[in-house]
């Protein structure tokens, strides 16, 4: 499924450190991922200092007596927030791993392409992970792992291993690398139902960013489904539905790291941040991959490599007053099918685009075609409900029924979902 309706930021799986263009001053969303740079002292010589001339002696000034302590009873609640904290972070701090990647950019060259020389041969970029289960099974972003020749792990007590990948699934941005043995007393983190996530909520995050290993933070969940932009495919862009946004400072290398409620259950994946042009760092919005997602993707990319997403084979455009008075629907609310993918699901129920092409915001749109309004009796208010509710709660093989209005006329369609090419 693609959306025609722009993002508010597009998601940039650089793998790196950034470079936005200069004089931008437009918000975009970075992934959220550390370039590994060797560090070497410089060698040349310094100067010996210049001793300092004898200074005068001051008169002594009146003995003050520091300020006292406050009421320990003044600080109960945040002394028992700060003891929750401390236990959290002891208890989940060891099951989160940075993951140091080895990459090579020849292997993404085009053919015939001269090679690039000095190809580095240790590390090139950094992010985090945690343990999913006690065989060894580690979760990630798939940007962190993707194109690497070789992974190495790195655990809380400065022990490593070697990572193998298991699978990755870019449509939800999530990977599965697995290790052959584990420190001793390292325990998996348990998944929450991400679905129960609430704003206001605390959230903690915990990881490697730039490269300061097992490194805490603490906010709030300031938003729920939220949708980034995810991979494209020649006929479209797919988006990845039910994220998190969150204002627990994350920034690059806290890529593939847990979000954490404050019983130590994993509710999400950190996967990006919101940057304006200039700066790659948090500037206060960020971005987790639900544990909702982790609990149906992971367990299909240990078993078979990869995860089969739900797929209608439709483009759309989400309705409001605005557009529906502009060209007269008969809903202000629903997604507007503006596009059928041959051989499609969609194509198959027989969903159907318009013929009257009008002008908006300076594209061509078909603004007569069907509108969904409902899925299952849910109903859809956006592109984002819609691709929500299909990623949530269906799998491919289920046949959902769309409630449609077709020249204004109410009608319900059945369509069963196919695998996403």
């Amino acid at each position: 499924m693609r959306r025609l309706l722009p993002l508010l930021a597009a998601l940039s799986l650089v793998g790196c450190s950034f470079a936005p263009s200069a004089g931008s001053t437009e918000p975009t969303v970075a992934a959220i991922q550390t370039q590994v740079a060797a560090m070497q002292s410089g060698g040349a010589a310094r100067p010996s200092p210049t001793p300092r001339a004898p200074q005068p002696t001051d008169a002594p000034l009146p003995t003050i007596p520091p300020q006292p302590t406050i009421d320990p009873d003044l600080g109960s609640a945040m002394r028992g927030q700060e003891d929750l904290l401390v236990a959290l972070y002891r208890r989940a701090g060891p099951a989160v791993v940075s993951i140091e990647v080895v990459s090579d950019p020849n292997l993404g060259l085009p053919s015939g392409h001269p090679a690039i020389p000095n190809v580095p041969d240790g590390p090139t970029s950094q992010g985090s992970g945690f343990l999913y289960d006690d065989q060894g099974y580690i979760i990630t972003n798939n940007h962190v792992v993707e194109g690497s020749t070789e992974l190495q792990v790195r655990f809380y007590d400065g022990s490593t291993s070697i990572g193998r990948l298991i699978g990755t699934d870019p449509d939800s941005d999530l990977a599965v690398i697995k290790v052959s043995q584990l420190p001793p007393g390292v325990a998996p983190l348990p998944l929450a139902d991400s679905r129960t996530v609430a704003v206001g909520q605390t959230a903690v995050a915990i990881g490697n960013p730039f490269g300061e290993q097992n490194t805490l933070t603490v906010g709030v969940i300031s938003g729920v489904g939220r949708t980034l932009r995810g991979p494209s495919r020649d006929f479209g862009t797919f988006s990845i539905p039910n994220i998190i946004q969150t204002d627990a400072a994350i920034n690059p290398g806290n890529s593939g790291g847990p979000l954490l409620n404050i019983r130590g259950e994993v509710i999400g994946v950190n996967t990006a941040i919101a940057v304006s042009a200039g700066g790659g760092s948090f500037e206060g919005v960020g971005y987790a991959v639900p544990a909702w997602s982790v609990s149906r993707v992971a367990p299909a990319l240990i078993a078979r490599g990869r995860y089969e997403h739900p797929w209608m084979g439709i483009s759309m455009l989400p309705l409001d007053a605005l557009f529906a008075e502009r060209f007269g629907l008969q809903a202000s609310k629903g997604v507007l099918v503006t596009g059928v993918q041959p051989e499609s699901p969609a194509e198959r129920a027989a969903i159907q685009v318009g013929e009257r092409v009008e002008q908006y915001n300076g594209v061509d749109i078909r603004v007569d075609g069907d509108i969904i309004v409902a899925i299952n009796g849910q109903p859809v208010a956006s592109g984002d409900d819609l691709i929500g509710y299909l990623d949530q709660e269906y799998a491919v093989g289920d046949t959902i029924t769309l409630s449609i209005l077709r020249d204004g006329r109410p009608q319900d369609v059945q369509l069963t979902l196919d695998a996403r090419p």
